[in-house]
């Protein structure tokens, strides 16, 4: 029973203190990405603390700056996700931003022409969102195990005819575009499938809560299930998760199917939370940024919150940088990217190390 104690206390000392350590490898990054941002925006020519205090008041400085970068974060939650869980296998999913358009537009479809009891209808605009979106993972997930493409390249070119697709259909001429408007969009949700808000009067809507759930959801199906013990089994090493018996095409192409879920949760989101209509061209690139969140999170689900927030809040602050007239939109994207190299540049090469391996 002693041993079994000590055991115990070396195990969670080890966690700790590879926590801290991973914690001040991120801290530092940080530090030193703005530090690098400040050098450019000064050699730029412009104020250094105009552009960090706009980039603060527009992430965190007061209610409609918190709910502007809330609402940011939510769908990079789920893209997060999505690239995150096809990782723990092995697969490099890219095209997460596709798999939101589809199940945006699915989403918006039930949720305009489907008539259901609220409550219901939010579900199940929510659910077929979701499907559509694991269908679109399907795809390369089941041409990965049987044919062996690789899923880089065919989620890439699937987020490219997803885009087009979803152009296509709300074009002026398509046949979900509203007549009403001359925009590219479909027409309005009923009622009866929004999202409702939950931090008036932003856009924060309940997607949030739904997003942060998943998180926990996906972390508990990844570490606490023999289902997801496998899945990282063949993400770590396919020949002995082979050896021992693990059906290696079925979970590569569950894995890609369930982050098409999870982006295509994000899509439905959005569109039953935020702008209650699907808009073409509607994200600013939650699906690229749901890459770079994964690697931020280190691959890990909780993680993921926390560096959407980041992600969210960098986005909502360079808006303000470019509203206030502190800096060009140039400079605040750099700034954005300058973060988000610093702090995956370490992660990136360890996982891409790990994946070639695998």
């Amino acid at each position: 029973m002693k041993d079994g104690g000590k055991l115990k206390r070396t195990a969670l000392f080890l966690k700790c203190e590879s926590l801290s350590r991973e914690l001040g490898i991120t801290a530092l990054s940080i530090i030193l990405a703005f530090g690098v941002s400040a050098f450019i925006v000064w050699a730029a020519g412009f104020s250094v603390s105009a552009v960090f205090i706009n980039l603060w008041k527009g992430a965190f400085g007061g209610k409609l700056a918190l709910g502007s970068t809330l609402t940011k974060s939510t769908p990079i939650i789920l893209t997060s996700l999505s690239f995150l869980i096809a990782f723990r296998a092995g697969l490099f999913n890219i095209g997460a931003e596709g798999q939101l358009y589809i199940g945006a537009i699915v989403g918006a479809v039930v949720g305009a022409y489907l008539h259901l009891p609220i409550g219901l209808h939010v579900f199940v605009s929510l659910l077929a969102g979701g499907l559509a979106g694991a269908f679109w993972g399907w795809i390369p997930g089941y041409l990965k195990a049987k044919r062996g493409v690789n899923e880089f390249v065919s989620t890439m070119m699937l987020s490219y005819v997803a885009i087009g697709f979803t152009d296509y259909l709300v074009a002026p001429r398509g046949p979900l575009h509203d007549a009403k408007y001359w925009a590219n969009q479909t027409i309005r949700i009923a009622s009866t499938a929004a999202l409702p808000r939950i931090m008036k009067p932003t856009q924060v809507s309940m997607a949030l809560i739904i997003a942060v759930f998943l998180a926990f959801v996906v972390w508990y199906y990844l570490f606490r299930t023999p289902a997801g013990y496998e899945l990282r089994s063949v993400g770590l090493s396919p020949p002995a998760a082979e050896y021992g018996g693990i059906r290696i095409e079925r979970k590569l192409i569950l894995a890609l199917s369930l982050a098409g879920f999870l982006a295509g949760i994000a899509g439905a989101g959005e569109v039953l939370g935020t702008h209650f209509r699907f808009i073409g061209r509607f994200s600013p690139g939650y699906g690229w940024d749901g890459i770079a969140g994964g690697l931020i999170a280190r691959a890990h689900p909780i993680g993921a919150i926390f560096a959407a927030l980041l992600m969210g809040a960098l986005r909502a602050g360079g808006m303000q940088v470019q509203r206030s007239g502190a800096a060009p939109g140039d400079i605040a994207a750099v700034i954005q990217g300058l973060v988000i190299f610093f702090i995956i540049a370490p992660t990136l090469i360890r996982m891409l190390i790990r994946w070639r391996k695998g």
